[in-house]
């Protein structure tokens, strides 16, 4: 049970590389159900009817399976907050009354914030109990602390398909403005206003930069990112290039010399991943699973606090001048990528922790 594109997010490409992963469907018999009732990801949170009706169906759905053949396990990408939480629960109530063994494989975090409510706190009692949970990182433990013993979690870093530099890549002039590259979707606590505003920093100094925006739009508009840029002077150097898919994706990362997502948002994001496949240096902050993705003046830099904007623009600055340490922190970001995150990497770890669940 498991979550899949559209939208385009981090749990639903990891959701479409489990589906459709022949290591993992060699080894099981697996039934797959997709549990995402948004087409677009501004519709994330919010109830309408369609929504509903997916609801019931995917309900039916799970219970036509059960009742045709119970599973030796169900490996769940449970919703942590939010009315996704109480979608999960009527779902996990329809596997307890099976008597479902059921391992998690949480993307998402935030249960510390939200526990202090008696009805979310009996809900994660019931929903955590006698389970087994899957985290990207360890930096991530202290979210499900109160729920889960330690001996029932088990950590599996993302991973993701290999690039391969195509044959036709960019050829970028030699003197050219410095390029920043922000890749998610618009949303305001992944940093979107909060790198706007390091650019603005660097504007007032003089600097030649160009910083491109590229995603989908979320709870930041079009409207409302160009508005802002418009207010600090950046419509020259800031541009909002919407989704870009393919080609177009690789060449916004062919044609950046620093990735930067100064999000307390994400777990461990895809799109850093995939900056470190394409040997650029990556500026994040010091938030869920990022400080095991990006080593400190080694492959990048982290910021101690996500909206530290005068920080952002520091490290943007120390690096425009120091292209040797940029070039450096890429290949580093490289080396670290194959070691650590490929697609069969990630597959072998998962294979190994559902083998070791249903034993």
């Amino acid at each position: 049970m498991l979550h899949l594109p559209p939208p385009v997010h981090g749990s639903s490409i990891v959701g479409k590389l489990v589906s459709e992963s022949e290591i993992i469907n060699n080894s099981f018999h697996g039934r797959y159900i997709n549990l995402i009732l948004s087409r677009k990801v501004n519709e994330s949170g919010k109830t309408n009817p369609q929504k509903i009706v997916r609801f019931i169906i995917i309900w039916f759905h799970l219970l036509g399976k059960l009742l045709h053949r119970k599973p030796d396990l169900c490996y769940y990408a449970l919703t942590t907050t939010g009315a996704g939480l109480y979608k999960d629960v009527l779902l996990i109530t329809l596997l307890r009354i099976f008597r479902i063994k059921i391992i998690y494989h949480i993307h998402n975090k935030g249960i510390i914030k939200v526990r202090k409510k008696k009805l979310n706190h009996l809900l994660y009692r019931f929903v955590f109990k006698n389970t087994y949970v899957i985290l990207l990182s360890r930096h991530l433990y202290y979210d499900i602390k109160p729920y889960v013993p330690e001996d029932h979690v088990y950590y599996c870093p993302n991973g993701i398909k290999d690039y391969q530099p195509s044959a036709a890549l960019v050829t970028l002039p030699e003197t050219r403005p410095f390029n920043i590259l922000f890749f998610s979707n618009l949303i305001e606590e992944k940093g979107v206003f909060v790198l706007v505003k390091a650019c603005s920093i660097l504007k007032d100094k003089g600097y030649s930069f160009q910083c491109d925006f590229v995603g989908g739009e979320a709870d930041v508009s079009e409207t409302q990112f160009n508005a802002f840029v418009q207010e600090e002077g950046l419509a020259s150097q800031v541009k909002y290039l919407g989704k870009r898919y393919g080609r177009l994706k690789e060449m916004s990362f062919e044609q950046a010399d620093v990735f930067v997502l100064p999000s307390r948002y994400d777990c461990f994001p895809l799109v850093i991943l995939e900056a470190m496949q394409h040997s650029l240096p990556v500026i994040s902050a010091y938030e869920g699973g990022m400080p095991d993705m990006v080593d400190e003046g080694s492959t990048g830099f982290l910021l101690s606090r996500y909206d530290d904007v005068e920080a952002l623009a520091e490290k943007l600055e120390l690096l425009m001048f120091n292209p040797e340490l940029s070039k450096q922190m890429g290949i580093n970001g490289r080396i670290k990528y194959e070691k650590n995150f490929t697609l069969p990497i990630f597959e072998q770890r998962l294979l190994s922790i559902l083998q070791n669940v249903i034993k």
